[in-house]
């Protein structure tokens, strides 16, 4: 199925697939994000991320293929009273359009994508952020399908150092473990 509808399904639920708390990489990297920056969140899902960086004092719109996603996060902004700092927006990231220096931050917290469209992506990222721009990302190595601890059991959607070193040319990678 399209991404919206699997995500779309796993979502449909009264409860949060992934909890409301933030992923506990982006918590403990926040800190190093200018104040009030104007922060762009790809696969945000169920709001976790982007509404805990609006409650720090961040402008936060946060994009995913999934519209039922995307109105949970919508209500726990609302919930956390970030909404006025915190926007949606249901995209298709094949034909999503990154702007250019446009962001001082861009999230990308296991936003798994097959080879071609997480090279499109990728790419798209540097451009779109402001000069001095942080992206902040976290994803999955091949070493998880071993451990199968979550993550996408597919080698292809899987990152090495090399291919994080070749998809962000012209960016310092500042932690890479």
């Amino acid at each position: 199925p399209p991404p919206g509808e699997f995500w779309d399904s796993r979502y449909n639920s009264d409860d949060f697939a992934y909890g409301t708390s933030p992923n506990e990489f982006l918590k403990e990297v926040s800190g190093s994000l200018a104040p009030k920056s104007k922060i762009l969140c790809l696969a945000e899902g169920e709001g976790r991320n982007g509404v805990f960086l609006a409650s720090l004092g961040h402008t936060v719109h946060g994009v995913d293929a999934s519209a039922v996603g995307l109105a949970k996060a919508e209500k726990l902004a609302e919930k956390q009273g970030v909404k006025d700092r915190f926007t949606t927006q249901v995209v298709d990231l094949n034909d999503y359009d990154l702007g250019k220096s446009e962001w001082d931050a861009i999230i990308v917290i296991s936003c798994n994508m097959m080879p071609p469209l997480r090279q499109k992506v990728h790419s798209s990222i540097p451009p779109a952020l402001k000069p001095g721009g942080r992206l902040v990302l976290e994803a999955y190595t091949p070493q998880q399908l071993e451990l199968k601890t979550g993550g996408p059991p597919v080698p292809e959607m899987l990152f090495t150092t090399e291919m994080m070193a070749e998809d962000f040319k012209g960016l310092k990678l500042e932690r890479n473990e």
